[in-house]
């Protein structure tokens, strides 16, 4: 069964269908600003759909993200018979991944919406990119280490370390958020665009 499953597709241009990227949210209080990077990709001209894992629906408001995207905010499977709501995915973004998620999504566990989705994008061949957003003792977990060199070896790429932001202490990622380099996530995706179709 298909992992899709969320509608109304956005505004396109006359000439073209716009690229359609899934922005995945996890749960961390980063995810509630996850607005300002849909702004930065509809700027880049992405179609932007936002899926969260049910985590990361807590810090989300998904009124104001549905008006902002022009599609509803994804977080659990859809139900046996209902229509598939978001276009197809051209590429994803996971801004925050969590520790959780990555070492499920390394794992091949698809228990939640967001990972089926993952899980599914790498088999299809649509470009990922994993940007964590973690503390120094949970990016401390060998577990979590290895899960990030697999999905990078599996040609997820991987956005990480003290050049995009540096670790904070436990407890204390509620004061980085400002520090957060929103401006620098889309770049590590743009070579990885694939060719847009031409709109029928």
């Amino acid at each position: 069964m298909s992992a899709t499953g969320a509608g109304t597709p956005g505004p396109q241009r006359s000439s073209e269908r716009r690229e359609v990227l899934y922005v995945i949210a996890c749960g961390s209080p980063l995810a509630g600003h996850i607005g300002r990077l849909v702004e930065l990709a509809q700027r880049d001209g992405w179609d932007v759909c936002v899926v969260t894992t049910p985590d990361g629906a807590k810090f989300v408001d998904r009124p104001a993200l549905a008006r902002q995207t022009g599609h509803p905010v994804r977080s659990r499977y859809k139900g046996p018979g209902d229509p598939d709501v978001l276009p197809s995915a051209d590429a994803m973004i996971v801004c925050p991944a969590t520790v959780n998620t990555v070492n499920k999504w390394a794992a091949g566990i698809t228990d939640t919406l967001a990972l089926g989705l993952l899980v599914e994008a790498q088999g299809k061949g649509v470009p990922v990119l994993a940007v964590p957003f973690t503390n120094v003792a949970m990016a401390g977990h060998p577990a979590f280490r290895a899960s990030l060199a697999r999905l990078a070896e599996w040609g997820v790429e991987v956005l990480f370390g003290d050049h995009v932001v540096p670790l904070h202490p436990p407890g204390s990622g509620e004061r980085h958020l400002h520090a957060f380099p929103w401006a620098a996530v889309l770049p590590a995706l743009r070579d990885r665009r694939r060719p847009v179709t031409p709109a029928a």
